[in-house]
């Protein structure tokens, strides 16, 4: 039992915005965990009419490449296409945006890079000259827009999604951080970090810290925080078996 519940008796934080959050959940809960949902930011769909102008411009075949760099940018995908309206190569980043799309589309993406991030998918781009469109988060960096500009593609950034930091936190969330409850938090994107960071109010205790991948783990050190995991790779099952290490190492390992 133990060896098929290895996070029996622990509390784990999950601060993943909702609906995405449950996944991870579910899987810590079957690893034997109490997994507490407390996302750090809510996610909220775009209307503008730079977004309709690209999506239109998408579909009629302006565009090389479309760059997904999350399962909600698929999301906003199909709230305003069909698959058949997607009439350009597809990069995706990461396995989990990979199957959303292929959910959506019945179709593989034509690129997924070995490292599941964004410097990853500006590495393995190959060079060109035409368009590509980037529909990112509104809090998203600028870094793979630059990378597509050095292979000589002609990047088109539009907001697909907005990303706001949580006002509160639930109250099984606050009422384990405050008495020294949780074992550990986890972290799937540096907004979730500056999110839960702005809406905790006392903690105690010292829940180990692990993060999906390596930008999540930067912003969680920039704002003090110590990083106890990593997931390798940056999926989230990966992220799971970094609870698992993180929880089971032996003190000053």
């Amino acid at each position: 039992m133990r060896a098929s519940r290895p996070l029996s008796g622990r509390t784990v934080v999950v601060t993943r915005p909702l609906p995405e959050a449950d996944e991870l959940a579910n899987l810590l809960r079957r690893k034997g965990a109490r997994a507490i949902v407390a996302p750090g930011i809510e996610l909220a769909p775009v209307r503008s009419a730079s977004l309709t102008k690209a999506l239109a411009e998408l579909s009629d075949g302006a565009f090389e490449w479309i760059a997904l760099t999350s399962p909600r940018t698929v999301q906003a995908l199909s709230e305003h296409l069909s698959p058949r309206d997607v009439r350009a190569r597809v990069a995706a980043v990461g396995e989990g945006t990979a199957e959303a799309f292929r959910r959506w589309s019945r179709r593989d993406p034509d690129l997924v890079p070995r490292a599941f991030t964004t410097e990853a998918l500006g590495r393995a781009f190959p060079r060109g000259n035409g368009r590509v469109l980037t529909p990112r988060a509104d809090v998203a960096p600028e870094g793979l827009e630059d990378a597509l500009e050095r292979k000589g593609w002609r990047p088109t950034r539009v907001d697909a999604y907005r990303t706001r930091p949580a006002r509160r936190l639930p109250a099984d969330a606050r009422a384990a951080l405050r008495a020294g409850d949780a074992d550990a938090v986890t972290f799937t994107s540096a907004s979730t970090v500056r999110g839960f960071l702005s809406a905790l109010g006392p903690m105690r205790g010292n829940p180990r810290v692990v993060c999906i991948g390596p930008v999540t783990a930067r912003a969680a050190r920039d704002l003090g925080l110590h990083v106890h995991a990593v997931a390798s790779p940056h999926t989230i099952e990966g992220l799971v078996a970094a609870v698992e290490r993180a929880l089971t190492r032996r003190p000053g390992h």
